[in-house]
């Protein structure tokens, strides 16, 4: 089927890449916190999981982690790196409703000593969705995107 630009249906769903310019709604909220009751239990194997693709699909953040010598999820160093990363996921679902002001110490961590740039969060959407292929919902995938931009804003506050 062809369509000019005035003839093109018009989309209501909201492209992922402008999720992240939206704040979270109180129902993106419930969705979020919904999710995470669902695969808290988990929390340490999607860490190591992400971590490890992290390293594998964005090779630059080697950098932060030249001292591991294997990458891979079962790696010891890569396991405990994504339990720390995942307690801070948890934190913030827990401080839901003000990221910014809650996360202020992270964000001061991340900025001061550290170093890091909090914005690699896709490994751990991609995951979830391996991982929880019945609970990733596309409503789950939005709410969790706009979730992870948020927290990655508020993580980078100090960077400002």
């Amino acid at each position: 089927m062809f369509f000019t630009a005035r003839s093109r249906p018009r989309s209501t769903v909201t492209p992922l890449n402008q999720s992240s310019k939206m704040s979270l709604t109180a129902k993106d909220k419930q969705v979020v916190t919904t999710f995470w009751s669902k695969i808290a239990s988990k929390a340490d194997d999607l860490g190591a999981e992400s971590m490890s693709r992290l390293v594998t699909v964005y090779p630059q953040t080697k950098t932060y982690f030249t001292h591991w010598k294997d990458t891979s999820a079962s790696s010891t160093q890569v396991r405990k790196h994504g339990i720390t990363v995942m307690g801070g996921v948890r934190e913030a679902i827990g401080k839901i409703d003000n990221l910014t002001g809650g996360l202020l110490t992270l964000s001061e961590l991340h900025a001061f000593t550290l170093r890091v740039d909090p914005a690699n969060f896709k490994c751990m959407l991609l995951v979830s969705a391996i991982m929880f292929p019945n609970d990733f919902t596309p409503e789950v995938h939005l709410a969790m995107d706009k979730f992870m931009a948020a927290l990655a804003r508020a993580l980078s506050e100090k960077y400002r």
